[in-house]
């Protein structure tokens, strides 16, 4: 396994919160420090669902894994934003079906990186990367990406529950087509993308919270996420609220007593 140049390596910055460990943190895990858990208790007060959606999120996460490696024949994955290891990691789930599949992971917090390096067993398939989803040449440039992942096969990305930390004004679009147009025919983009469209505040005051942390939220129309999988056909059923993309029956029952879940997640592939 590969893993950034520990000298290199910024110091974690713990004066302000960070997406990737607030998310834990709604996970349940204990990889934050007290202004992630802060922010993230506030989240949950003007956002009671977050802990449900941030578990659906995964869930879908499994399942199209699942589907790109056993049906769709990846053997090489991409996850940026991977955030802070969770069992099962997208090489666990990947590996139960192929276990030959290669995985780069990519983030921007160094704890990240510190904390995949402790757990992952040493492994020549697996990169670990500090990097930026809004430099995406450099990503896609990285020798340590380059090591395990060969950009002339199929890769699946993974862009889970990172895209809405890009605002408008540092162009999405762009980054997204430097992205997508390096992946040969075949590929596969996994992608959730928070929203409000389904609640009358717009979530207002639980977005504000991310004003303060290392990177803002910018939730999307489902017109402004399905843009994104430009050049790729969805696979059936779309684009969709994540508890709604392939349920498998083993997921977690959405509490009718919380509000909806805002993720939308979709599968596309690249036919051409």
């Amino acid at each position: 396994m590969t893993a950034p140049d520990p000298i290199a390596r910024p110091k974690i910055d713990t004066s302000r919160p960070h997406p990737a460990r607030m998310y834990d943190y709604f996970l349940g895990g204990k990889d934050n420090y007290p202004v992630d858990q802060e922010a993230a208790e506030r989240f949950i007060a003007a956002a009671p669902e977050v802990k449900v959606a941030v578990r659906a999120n995964r869930a879908f996460m499994r399942r199209a894994v699942r589907h790109v490696v056993g049906e769709g024949g990846i053997r090489q994955i991409l996850d940026i934003g991977t955030g802070l290891p969770t069992e099962p990691n997208v090489h666990q789930i990947a590996r139960e079906i192929a276990p030959e599949t290669r995985v780069a992971y990519v983030d921007n917090d160094p704890i990240v990186g510190t904390h995949s390096m402790a757990l992952l067993d040493d492994d020549e398939g697996i990169s670990v990367v500090l990097a930026d989803l809004r430099e995406p040449r450099a990503i896609l440039d990285h020798p340590d990406v380059r090591k395990v992942i060969d950009l002339n096969e199929p890769v699946a990305l993974l862009l889970v529950a990172v895209l809405h930390f890009v605002q408008d004004d540092e162009d999405p679009a762009a980054i997204m087509s430097t992205l997508l147009d390096a992946l040969p025919t075949g590929s596969y983009l996994i992608l959730t993308h928070a929203t409000v469209d389904f609640h009358e505040d717009r979530r207002k005051d639980a977005v504000a919270i991310y004003k303060n942390a290392s990177a803002t939220m910018n939730p999307r129309t489902h017109a402004d996420v399905l843009a994104f999988f430009e050049g790729f056909t969805l696979l059936d059923p779309g684009l969709v609220t994540v508890p709604t993309w392939r349920p498998d029956g083993t997921d977690e029952k959405p509490d009718p007593n919380l509000p909806p879940i805002g993720f939308y997640g979709g599968v596309g592939r690249k036919d051409a």
